[in-house]
């Protein structure tokens, strides 16, 4: 871990105060389960928490405990703003810079609270006051752990912390299938066992939960809308705003639906294209060395890591393809050569 601001936040920590605990639009698993975690740990320790997300997580999230902790900030604006200006200490989970918060991006910003960054993301802004910044982690729920142990409050995390921090290692490593080569990893997940999680009932609760349009959204996905470049090892699926629509779209449905593009033989690189609410998301996943984290970033804006990153494109979703597709031929060689 990087330790060079822990003294100072255990220091602001000292005494109990208002704190205010944000993560990015679009959350998944990890920003989710890094955030309630986080508040199980803070109101422990005497704090006043609120936690106010940019827009609504996925439905198979909403079991989570402290879930209905959450405020929504597209739904509930005035209520959030006031958390928010009324904060003394502001944490910023899972995303490097207040780009990341959309539309909430500038009541944060102007925020008179210290702002704490903890994240996993590469290249963090300088928006915070002080950062817990570790790329290589697996997970910023794995970071959170990190953290309260920092602290020297281990023994604070109990099954509910612990179980919120187990669903954002396993949705941010795929179930322990990519980014989670270290083994330290694995040794806090035991100790998350030794504090009572259920593994098997977590893993059906976020995994075995899809509705009937969520599945056929998928199998429309692979059947109708997956191009293949095998010339340079890639692939993409594109969803318009109709497909979605036609599919009865919910918050969380094209999660992981980039994977099964990933998962054909020679395919070292896979994108997905969803159109909604007038922008483009996009979604990079990739094997061994090759970065999604650079395209994300010199094409679309974005950002994220080596093999999982993302971006939101203002351009109509046939140009954002095309951007794509036609950047293919500058990687040929890099994506012929993954380890």
């Amino acid at each position: 871990m990087q330790r060079s601001d822990i003294k100072e936040i255990i220091a602001l920590l000292a005494t109990p105060c208002k704190i205010l605990i944000t993560t990015h639009t679009n959350p998944d698993g990890d920003a989710i389960g890094a955030s309630l975690a986080l508040f199980g740990y803070l109101s422990k320790k005497g704090h006043e928490v609120a936690v106010v997300i940019p827009d609504q997580d996925p439905e198979f999230l909403k079991w989570m405990p402290f879930h209905e902790n959450i405020l929504v900030f597209r739904e509930q604006p005035e209520l959030c703003q006031q958390a928010i200006s009324g904060a003394e200490l502001i944490f910023s989970v899972d995303y490097n810079g207040l780009h990341r918060l959309n539309k909430m991006e500038s009541v944060v910003r102007a925020a008179t609270a210290k702002k704490i960054l903890i994240d996993h993301h590469r290249e963090p802004a300088d928006d915070f006051d002080h950062k817990v910044s570790v790329i290589e982690t697996s997970s910023t729920c794995e970071l959170i752990y990190d953290f309260i142990a920092a602290c020297g409050d281990v023994d604070l995390i109990d099954r509910d912390i612990a179980s919120c921090i187990y669903t954002g290692i396993i949705t941010d490593t795929g179930s322990f299938s990519y980014s989670c080569n270290y083994e330290k990893t694995y040794l806090i997940t035991a100790d998350l066992y030794r504090r009572g999680i259920d593994g098997e009932h977590i893993h059906r609760l976020v995994y075995d939960t899809y509705s009937e349009s969520r599945l056929r959204l998928l199998g429309f996905s692979i059947s109708e809308k997956l191009f293949v470049h095998q010339e340079f090892h890639a692939a993409y699926i594109a969803l318009s705003s109709d497909d979605l629509t036609r599919f009865n779209y919910q918050v969380g449905d094209t999660e992981d639906i980039v994977n099964y593009a990933l998962s054909i033989a020679g395919i070292n690189l896979a994108a997905l294209f969803s159109e909604r609410d007038g922008v483009v998301r996009v979604s990079l996943r990739s094997k061994g060395n090759f970065s999604v984290n650079e395209i994300a970033r010199k094409y679309f804006d974005g950002g994220g890591h080596v093999n999982a990153a993302g971006a939101n494109s203002y351009h109509s979703l046939e140009e954002t393809v095309r951007i794509f597709v036609e950047m293919l031929p500058e990687y040929r060689e890099k994506l012929e050569s993954v380890y």
